[in-house]
């Protein structure tokens, strides 16, 4: 689940693709003992009223339930476990620690659950790097090392330099939980502005370091949400965006409203800062402000939910930065992705999908900045255009083929000058480059290989290997291949496959089938430790490219949201069917997984296709589609589910809600996966469908929640962490589809 980001002209932080599961998903959970949690179960449940018993001995507490009843538009809807959305609560507390302490109980009689665990810290220590970004001369670049809980943020004279740890946020909290989630260099590079979070939460601090010296200034800036980091040109103040700090123990149930642009001027206190735009009449506006390379124009984004859509407004300004004295309005209909690419003089390059739903690049002129009169520069292509930079006075743009990477050239005035060529199938994962430097670099990665750097020399278009892992498995022992399945319309659905060399279809394997589709977000060729593990084991994974996504432009984005979100989960049961079909698995020996979004498909799946999996990983997902939108962002996530105060909406939202469709019937193992202060897809959502799973449960198989506490959606969760989680979402699912499925489990 995301909330439209704001790009920044600054050095920001990319992620380092080794997370588990999912780039957006973030779970796990405290293991109390089971004296103290069987206690604290006794006042969570001592006003039970009875329940249906299951065809199977419960391996999880009963949770009462309540009488609320709900009406929407004229009908009734029962909410029993709404005392779950106070998740502060003694009788939540209690009911958290008896859930943890009841998976614990179950995930340590699954033989092989230390293995996996050995095997993944194994595979988990090499080392990681993102692709360099030179400012002023000086090279700054975040590197992680083997087991490190986080990133640290070096600088160096030369991008083959080995330089020095300018920044370590492992030395911010022994557990490794404070995180660094952005970081801006000023033009001159004197300064660092640098954003932290805690525990995972979407709120964040900035602080502002002396890169020579490489000591902090009094700055400290609080409250920031949803916000990026741009320089003023003099490198003296810069720009961020924030929410009002939230009601005291409100953070998880306060609406985020009235998002607002400022600007920070070095050494003065934060309630000094320069309100730089703010709408008091649109609740939902977000804000974003980067300032354009000549430092003459500052480009400001407004969001309007979780939707690519956005207004763009032109302020200029001086080189000390401040609030403009002048605005243009682009365009604010909110109908039109535009992303500002750069600018010479008055004339704007802008990637949009303005009359191209797949993607193309124009050039606005801010003396006539009315849509009639943008010229073309480079049109729509028959892929998806996902990405594009002004580097070495080049443009440089990002397709997608088939759910993979390609990279394309062209002059500022359109003309094309060539190809950039790639290792492999596979991701550029980012892009380093400001209008004036001579090199691209890029990052690089696929299922089988997690990040590689290299540098292209924009005069000639070489491409030269900058820098690689030594890894603790070989590459060449997989193989990734591309399906299509036929959806029930008829639509062709991609996915891809992922398996050992040696492996075949011939008999059955256990089979983790992973998905997103929604938020024109594209599922793409990416690697995780705990994806590879799986399939060193003998299995299978797939990932699939589902409507909802991003993968081919805004007609496939629009063809799974609102009312056609149904083709999502039909999409995803065509691609499990097309697995089945070709032999390499069978409904009892498959796993299905999926975070935030892709945790509301998992809970979609398997209320309405149950017998169609073995086992089942919901992670931090959209649970109760009836009143997501009541709290922190939800309500950005409107513009692609749609509400249920509109009756229409309501229809189709009830229709799939997870939450609303556990009736009694067998479902498959489900472990459920959340984190107790998730402050973008709030616990509640988890809470409440685990509850209500459990109660509806008829077969033997088991239904767990797992809770992690001191931690959020997933952003920044420490490496320990994230390896704990991984073992022991592998050793549920082996545990429920049966270790004899995985023959290589015991080999190392």
């Amino acid at each position: 689940m995301t909330i439209r980001p704001t790009s920044s002209t600054a050095f920001a932080i990319v992620a380092l693709i080794v997370a588990p599961i999912a780039a957006l998903s973030g779970c796990g959970g405290g293991q109390p003992t089971t004296a103290t949690a069987e206690k604290a179960a006794s006042a969570a449940t001592a006003k039970a009223p009875p329940t249906a018993k299951p065809a199977a001995k419960r391996a999880w507490p009963t949770t009462r339930r309540g009488d609320v009843v709900d009406d929407y538009h004229g009908t009734k809807v029962a909410d029993p476990y709404r005392w779950l959305e106070d998740p502060d609560s003694t009788e939540t507390r209690a009911w958290i620690q008896a859930q943890n302490a009841a998976t614990e109980r179950h995930l340590a009689t699954i033989p092989g659950r230390e293995a996996l665990r050995t095997r993944l810290e194994a595979m988990w220590s090499f080392d990681r790097r993102n692709a360099p970004r030179v400012v002023a001369g000086k090279v700054f670049q975040l590197r992680q090392t083997g087991l490190q809980n986080q990133p640290q943020l070096f600088l160096a004279e030369r991008d083959d330099a080995e330089g020095k740890v300018l920044l370590d946020p492992n030395a911010l909290a022994e557990d490794g939980t404070v995180a660094l989630k952005n970081a801006a260099i000023a033009g001159d590079a004197r300064h660092l502005a640098w954003m932290t979070s805690a525990a995972g939460s979407d709120w964040s601090e900035v602080r502002v370091r002396e890169v020579g010296s490489g000591k902090d200034l009094p700055d400290h800036l609080q409250w920031v949400k949803f916000s990026g980091i741009s320089w003023s040109k003099d490198g003296k103040g810069f720009y961020y965006s924030r929410y009002d700090a939230p009601k005291q123990g409100q953070a998880l149930r306060e609406k985020n409203e009235f998002h607002k642009l400022y600007f920070h001027r070095l050494g003065k206190p934060q309630a000094e800062d320069v309100l730089v735009r703010e709408s008091k009449e649109h609740a939902d506006w977000g804000f974003g402000g980067d300032v354009t390379d000549d430092g003459t124009l500052l480009v400001v984004p407004v969001w309007r939910g979780a939707t690519k859509k956005n207004a763009l407004l032109i302020g200029r300004i001086g080189k000390a930065g401040g609030a403009p004295k002048k605005w243009i309005e682009i365009d604010t209909s909110f109908e039109l992705a535009l992303d500002v690419l750069g600018n010479v003089g008055d004339r704007l390059l802008v990637r949009t999908d303005a009359d191209a739903p797949r993607g193309r690049i124009v050039a606005i002129d801010l003396q006539h900045p009315e849509r009639a009169a943008w010229k073309e520069v480079v049109a729509q292509g028959e892929d998806t255009l996902r990405d594009a930079r002004i580097v070495g006075g080049k443009l440089v743009l990002l397709y997608l083929h088939d759910a993979h990477s390609r990279l394309v050239v062209h002059g500022v005035d359109g003309k094309p000058q060539g190809t950039i060529a790639l290792p492999s199938l596979g991701t550029v994962a980012e892009l380093s480059g400001d209008s004036d430097d001579p090199a691209l670099y890029f990052r690089f990665t696929s299922f089988v290989w997690p990040v590689s750097l290299w540098k292209v020399t924009m005069k000639t278009l070489a491409v030269t290997p900058l820098w690689s892992p030594k890894l603790p498995f070989d590459p060449a022992n997989f193989v990734t291949e591309q399906h299509f399945a036929d959806s029930k319309d008829g639509t062709k659905v991609p996915y891809f496959l992922v398996r050992r060399a040696d492996i075949d279809a011939s008999r059955p394997r256990a089979l983790w089938l992973h998905a997103y589709g929604g938020f024109d977000i594209p599922m793409v060729p990416a690697f995780y430790v705990d994806r590879l593990a799986w399939v060193q084991t003998g299995a299978v994974f797939a990932l699939a490219n589902l409507r909802g996504g991003g993968e081919y432009g805004e007609a496939w984005h629009k063809g799974g949201m609102l009312g056609n979100k149904q083709n999502v989960f039909d999409d995803f049961f065509a691609v499990a069917e097309d697995l089945h079909g070709k032999g390499w698995a069978r409904p009892e020996t498959t796993a299905i997984a999926g975070g935030s979004n892709g945790g509301l498909l998992v809970g979609a799946a398997i209320t309405q296709r149950p017998a169609l999996y073995r086992a089942a990983l919901p992670a931090v997902g959209v649970m109760d589609m009836l009143r997501y939108h009541r709290w922190t962002i939800g309500w950005a996530w409107v513009p692609e589910y749609g509400s249920s105060e509109d009756a229409a909406a309501f229809r189709w939202l009830h229709a799939y809600s997870p939450l609303h469709n556990c009736r009694p019937q067998r479902y498959p193992a489900t472990l459920v996966t959340t984190a107790d202060h998730d402050d973008r897809v709030v616990p509640a959502h988890s809470f409440k469908f685990a509850a209500a799973l459990q109660h509806a449960q008829q077969g033997e198989a088991p239904v767990l929640i797992r809770i992690e506490e001191k931690a959020g959606h997933g952003a920044g969760k420490p490496t320990s962490k994230r390896i704990d989680e991984a073992a022991d979402k592998l050793g549920f699912l082996v545990g429920a589809i049966g270790a004899e499925h995985f023959p290589h489990l015991q080999r190392k």
